[in-house]
C-alpha cells in the first residue's frame, strides 16, 4: 500500500472532503469548493437519481470513475430512496491505482460512508456482486471500454461524464466519443457532466442528444445535462433545464467547434491540433469578439 500512498497526495476541499492532484493532467480531480458536494450535486442530483431509484433495476455508467466519489454519491442516493433497488454499475477508469489510492488514504472515512467495503472490492478486484449490486470496473482507455459497454447492450439510466478538462483530455470530449456514449444511454436516461464548454455541448448535440444547463456548483459556470430528444418531449421525463440566451449564442461561435477523433484512437496532441486548424479557417464569429459584443450590450 505504501506506493499507493506515496504517489497520491490528498488535498482538502472546502466541504471537508479530500481529493487528489493529477501530475499527468496538471489538474485536481475535483474543484476546491468540495469534492463530495460536487459528486452529489453535479452528478447524482443532476441525473435525477432519487426519482429513477423508484425502478426495481437501475443501470449506471460512471465514465472516469477516479476516486469513486460519483459512484459513492449515486449508491447513497439510490438506496436512501429505495433500499431494494438493484443497481447494475459499469465504471470506466484509465488508472486502477487512483481508486486504490483513495481507499489506501481512507478518503471516504470522513463521509461516514457505509458502502466503503463495496468500493474497496471494486477498486482492487474490479468486480462486486451482492444481493442488490452488480458492479464492474473496466480498466483502460475509455474509448475502447465504451465500445465494450455497447457490445454488452448496456443501456444506462444515468451516465456520469467526468474526465479531466477538454484542453487536458480532449480525447474524451470528441463527437465520436459522445456518439458512443449516446448509444449507451437508455431512451429515458440522463447524462450529466460538470463541463459547460461550448465544444462539449456541441459534441453532445452532434451525437443526437438534447442538452440543458445545471446550476453552478462551486464556480460561476453551470454544468450540462443531456438526454435523447424523445425522452425530453415525453410527459414522463421532466424537461431539461433550458440554456440561457447567452449560452445558446455561445454555441454559434468558434468556441463551439468540437473535438474530433474519427477512429477513436488519436493522441491528445493530434485532436487539439485538428480543432485548432478548424477554428482558424472557420467563418463563425470569434468567441472573443462575441464576448466583447455581449459585454457592450449588457452595459448599454
Amino acid at each position: 500500500m505504501s506506493d499507493l500512498e506515496n504517489n497520491f497526495t490528498p488535498q482538502l476541499t472546502a466541504d471537508g472532503s479530500l481529493t487528489f492532484f493529477s501530475q499527468e493532467f496538471g489538474e485536481a480531480f475535483h474543484s476546491n469548493f468540495g469534492a463530495k458536494q460536487e459528486s452529489f450535486r453535479k452528478f447524482a442530483s443532476a441525473t435525477q437519481l432519487s426519482k429513477i431509484a423508484q425502478k426495481p433495476v437501475l443501470r449506471l455508467l460512471d465514465i472516469c470513475y477516479g476516486l469513486g466519489y460519483n459512484t459513492a454519491a449515486a449508491l447513497q442516493t439510490i438506496w436512501a430512496v429505495n433500499p431494494n433497488c438493484y443497481v447494475e454499475l459499469i465504471g470506466l477508469e484509465l488508472n486502477p491505482s487512483v481508486p486504490q489510492a483513495a481507499i489506501a488514504h481512507h478518503l471516504l472515512d470522513n463521509w461516514n460512508y457505509e458502502y466503503t467495503t463495496i468500493l474497496t472490492k471494486l477498486a482492487f478486484e474490479q468486480q462486486v456482486q451482492t444481493n442488490r449490486l452488480q458492479a464492474t470496473l473496466l480498466i483502460g482507455d475509455a474509448r475502447e471500454s465504451i465500445r465494450k459497454v455497447n457490445q454488452l447492450g448496456f443501456l444506462a439510466d444515468a451516465i456520469f461524464l467526468d474526465p479531466f478538462s477538454p484542453p487536458q483530455c480532449p480525447q474524451l470530449w470528441t463527437v465520436e466519443f459522445m456518439q458512443q456514449i449516446a448509444l449507451c444511454l437508455h431512451g429515458a436516461g440522463i447524462l450529466a457532466t460538470y463541463s459547460c464548454a461550448a465544444c462539449v455541448r456541441k459534441a453532445l448535440l452532434l451525437a443526437g442528444l438534447q442538452i440543458g444547463s445545471t446550476e453552478p456548483v462551486g464556480r460561476r459556470s453551470p454544468g450540462t445535462v443531456a438526454a435523447h430528444p424523445q425522452s425530453v418531449e415525453s410527459e414522463s421525463n421532466s424537461a431539461l433545464p433550458p440554456l440561457s440566451p447567452a449560452e445558446k449564442e455561445h454555441l454559434l461561435t468558434r468556441a463551439a467547434i468540437p473535438y474530433r477523433d474519427p477512429q477513436l484512437n488519436d493522441p491528445a496532441s493530434v485532436i487539439l491540433q485538428r480543432r485548432q486548424q478548424e477554428q482558424q479557417t472557420s467563418l463563425l464569429e470569434p468567441t472573443s469578439r462575441w464576448r466583447k459584443r455581449r459585454l457592450l450590450s449588457d452595459h448599454s
